[in-house]
């Protein structure tokens, strides 16, 4: 059965998600998250035997992550290192290891298509802890700098976002991009899990191979979508 995952403290309901999830990637302080948030929200990971890890962004706090900051390799590396290094500590001191890493937002983005932005976000994760695994969007640039690293990664679907033809996430400034009517998404999550084609934006089909499905606990009606996906992952 493929797992689901969510993306979580960045101030939404996340406990009333954690029933439907097998991996969690914790905001740690780029575009959301601090101290309390990360503690909470590992504490939460583990009490449901859930699978935790870091979601590093650009420190882009007042756009939420979704602003491109124009950097250099190392600095990335150093973002990337900061923020996980952040949530391990916060791990630690509750006796508990990170399982993974997985970017967030614009650098989610920009590394899946710009291989020297997926280089430097794969290399400083080998280097901080080569026993993480990498999550990026299937296919990606990214993917493919994982596996250069060394590291094991795990190719990623969206349930509640639409894609282009090429596979690629389509702008949520797009009318469509966000599916947030539970059938949908459960409905795409099937089609991911299956390998059937998607519906692609603005026309054609799409077939994503993947190891994980996301949902966003900012997308409206979060717990409901999560319902519906689980349900239609896991009939009778």
């Amino acid at each position: 059965m493929i797992e689901l995952n969510a993306d979580i403290g960045e101030g939404h309901d996340d406990t009333a998600l954690m029933p439907y999830l097998a991996r969690v990637s914790i905001a740690c302080g780029g575009h959301a998250g601090d101290a309390a948030s990360m503690r909470v929200a590992l504490q939460d990971a583990a009490a449901h035997g859930v699978a935790a890890g870091a979601h590093p962004s650009y420190p882009d706090r007042a756009g939420f992550g979704r602003h491109a900051v124009p950097a250099r390799p190392e600095q990335i590396a150093a973002w990337v290192t900061q923020q996980t290094e952040a949530l391990a500590e916060a791990a630690a001191r509750l006796g508990l290891r990170l399982a993974h890493v997985k970017p967030h937002g614009a650098l989610y983005n920009v590394a899946a298509v710009d291989a020297e932005v997926a280089a430097a976000v794969a290399r400083a994760v080998a280097a901080l802890d080569p026993a993480l695994a990498l999550v990026g969007l299937a296919g990606s640039q990214l993917i493919a700098a994982g596996q250069a690293a060394g590291l094991a990664v795990l190719s990623e679907g969206f349930a509640d976002r639409r894609y282009d033809a090429a596979g690629r996430l389509v702008s949520r400034e797009t009318p469509g991009a966000v599916l947030a009517d539970p059938a949908a998404a459960a409905a795409q999550a099937v089609r991911l899990a299956t390998r059937q084609p998607l519906d692609a934006l603005p026309a054609g089909t799409v077939t994503i191979e993947v190891d994980t499905i996301c949902l966003h606990s900012d997308t409206p009606g979060a717990i409901n979508i999560a319902r519906a996906i689980h349900a239609a992952l896991n009939p009778g």
